[in-house]
């Protein structure tokens, strides 16, 4: 079955800084339990969103962690799609 994939899907740190407007990163990062700089990392793109952040993110902001999680997979399929590699041809069935 084809999935519909969306094209350059924007890595969910871009969709985060909207869900945080009005809260200091500081802020933010003490109440999930993180520094700064993982937050800050997350928010620029630099960083994936873990499972354990996914959980987290849904907590605080009243969301499912599953939203956050299934952006990052399909925001890292999309970046593994566009890299140039060998061709895999399929298997052989088991004798």
């Amino acid at each position: 079955m084809a999935m519909t994939r969306m094209h350059n899907p924007p890595h969910p740190g871009t969709v985060l800084k909207s869900y945080l407007e009005g809260h200091t990163i500081g802020s933010v990062a003490a109440h999930l339990g993180v520094s700064r700089v993982t937050l800050t990392r997350i928010l620029g793109g630099h960083s994936a969103i873990t499972a354990e952040m996914s959980i987290r993110l849904g907590e605080a902001l009243k969301t499912s962690g599953e939203f956050w999680f299934t952006m990052q997979n399909n925001y890292d399929f999309w970046v593994a799609s566009q890299v140039k590699r060998k061709k895999v041809t399929p298997l052989r069935e088991a004798a």
